[in-house]
């Protein structure tokens, strides 16, 4: 198994902003991907999958389409945290193969044009807010700068 260090995400998360992918994106992954996602309920000295997906809603499709992928090249692939770091998605698995790294470091590099937000491909930029790096389109990071000024 791939060696897990635990990170605190929610302490560093910007005030009032959420880095937690929603209940019904999350059960549906979960749902659809049992065997992938199985140390959901395993201790955190386990599987970091007990925080859940630390990652916000616009990057739901590309987990769900990367899931889809790693159980059909391997039914037996354990994720053991998925969340985003420095602006992009990070997919951590124990125990795989290149071909799947492959596919892993494909959909982390793919999450830096995709607002983690909303999930559109347009206008998105990864740059600083707060002292966080976050990728946004144009749209969600000035809707997140009005409600800062506010």
């Amino acid at each position: 198994m791939a060696q897990i260090y635990c990170q605190f995400d929610s302490d560093r998360a910007p005030q009032g902003k959420e880095i937690e992918m929603n209940k019904e994106n999350t059960e549906k992954l979960m749902r659809d991907f049992p065997t992938l996602y199985r140390g959901y309920k395993k201790p955190l000295t386990e599987s970091l999958m007990g925080f859940g997906f630390e990652c916000r809603d616009g990057w739901f499709q590309l987990i769900y389409d990367l899931s889809k992928e790693l159980v059909a090249m391997d039914s037996k692939l354990e994720a053991v945290q998925v969340k985003e770091k420095y602006g992009t998605l990070r997919f951590y698995v124990g125990g795989a193969t290149d071909a799947v790294f492959n596919l892993i470091f494909a959909a982390e590099e793919k999450s830096s044009g995709i607002c983690e937000v909303c999930g559109s491909m347009q206008d998105v930029k990864t740059g600083p807010d707060g002292g966080w790096v976050r990728t946004l389109c144009g749209a969600c990071r000035g809707k997140e700068e009005k409600e800062d000024a506010d």
